[in-house]
């Protein structure tokens, strides 16, 4: 097994609840937890790339990306196999160097694909027997970063990041 190098994730229904809100104005709200956030964050520490494959376009989730200094974003497309195909490419990367989490059917061709798959524990039960690790957690509670943390733990770089912080 190759040491993860990329870590890429669905939005609506991992990093949110997968509930849509929307405004008088029809303008979409987002609740991110930010236990997530921070989990991104360690994964960039660690020196593992981070990146979002979302099917739905929103500027309420590009501002919380910006927020992050996410840089591998793609929304508003649910052809995600290519989105990931190309991404793949363009890092010069292997199958089994990439983890991805999502929670529903369009998910599943690249679940089928990466080295590491895992899904919340809210996903469709389909999807679930697509991945490797099912978290304990639901989406948008911090099921992201209980997998971003599973990693870590696998690299060798959870303890010495717990431990920073004590």
């Amino acid at each position: 097994m190759k040491s993860p190098k990329l870590f890429l994730s669905d939005i609506d229904g991992v990093l949110t609840d997968g509930k849509l809100y929307y405004t008088k104005n029809g303008e979409d709200i987002k609740a991110f937890n930010v236990m997530d956030g921070l989990g991104i964050k360690l994964l960039q520490n660690a020196g593992i790339k981070f990146g979002v494959i979302s099917g739905r376009h929103s500027e309420a989730l590009l501002n919380r990306l910006r927020e992050l200094d996410i840089e591998i974003i793609y929304t508003g497309n649910h052809h995600k196999l290519d989105i990931y195909n190309n991404i793949k490419a363009d890092l010069n990367l292997e199958d089994e160097e990439i983890c991805y989490m999502g929670d529903d059917l369009v998910d599943i061709p690249v679940l089928k694909r990466v080295g590491f798959s895992f899904a919340p524990s809210n996903a469709h039960p389909f999807v679930k027997s697509f991945c490797k690790y099912i978290t304990k957690k639901q989406g948008g509670d911090g099921a992201l970063r209980e997998a971003i943390e599973h990693i870590l733990d696998l690299t060798g770089h959870l303890y010495s990041i717990l431990k920073s912080f004590s």
